[in-house]
C-alpha cells in the first residue's frame, strides 16, 4: 500500500501540472500551486516509509508476533542508548526474562501518533491504547512494534537496538545471544557490529 501511495502521489502531482497546463490558465495558480505542493510533499515523505516498510516485512517474515501487557516505555533520554532517540520501549530480553532492553524509534518521520500516546501527561483513555502492544523480533537487535487494536496489529512502527551492537559498552554476547540468534538476527536484516 505504502508502494501505491507513492506511486499515486507522483501520478497526482504529474497530473495535475498537465491539468493546469493543458485546461487552465495562469489565474488558477494560487488554486494549483498548494495542491502541487502537497502532492510532491507528500511523495517526498513517502520516499523514506516505504525502506522502513520494506525492513519491517523482512523482520515480520523471520520473526512471529507476540502480544505483550504493561511494557514500560517513555520519550526522556536513555543514558545506555547511543545515537538518536525518538522514544523507547523496554522489551524483555528473551535470554534472560528479568532483563529488559530499550528499543529506540530509529526515525521521527511518523512517530506522532505514538508520542502523542506516550507523553508522561496524557489523557488515560489515549495511553490506553497502548497498554498492549504487538512485538515482533529479537529486542538484542531490531524489532517491528504495533499497537493492539483488536485481533490485528496496527500502527506499526521499526525499532532497533542502539545500546551495544550500535557502538556502546557491550555485546551481543553480554545479552544471551547465540550463534542461531544471530544467524537468525541476519535473515531479519541486522549486521551486527560485534558478536
Amino acid at each position: 500500500m505504502n508502494v501505491a501511495a507513492l506511486v499515486i502521489w507522483i501520478a497526482s502531482w504529474f497530473a495535475l501540472l498537465a491539468v493546469y497546463t493543458v485546461f487552465l490558465g495562469p489565474g488558477f495558480v494560487l488554486v494549483v500551486v498548494p495542491f502541487l505542493m502537497y502532492s510532491f510533499y507528500r511523495a517526498f515523505l513517502q520516499l523514506f516509509v516505504v525502506p522502513a516498510v520494506f525492513r519491517m516485512r523482512r523482520v515480520l517474515r523471520v520473526y512471529p508476533w507476540q502480544l505483550s501487557h504493561e511494557i514500560q516505555y517513555g520519550l526522556t533520554k536513555r543514558t545506555e542508548v547511543v545515537g538518536r532517540q525518538f522514544g523507547w520501549f523496554d522489551i524483555p530480553n528473551p535470554a534472560r526474562s528479568e532483563e529488559t532492553l530499550p528499543m529506540v524509534f530509529g526515525r521521527h518521520w511518523g512517530v506522532g501518533w505514538w508520542h502523542r500516546r506516550m507523553a508522561p501527561r496524557t489523557a488515560s483513555e489515549l495511553k490506553a491504547q497502548i497498554g498492549e502492544v504487538w512485538f515482533a523480533g529479537d529486542p538484542r537487535f531490531i524489532g517491528v512494534l504495533a499497537a493492539a487494536r483488536g485481533s490485528k496489529p496496527r500502527r506499526l512502527r521499526f525499532l532497533h537496538q542502539q545500546t551495544g551492537s550500535d557502538g556502546g559498552r557491550r555485546g551481543l554476547a553480554d545479552w544471551g545471544a547465540t550463534a542461531e540468534d544471530i544467524e537468525r538476527g541476519r535473515r531479519a536484516g541486522v549486521v551486527p557490529v560485534r558478536p
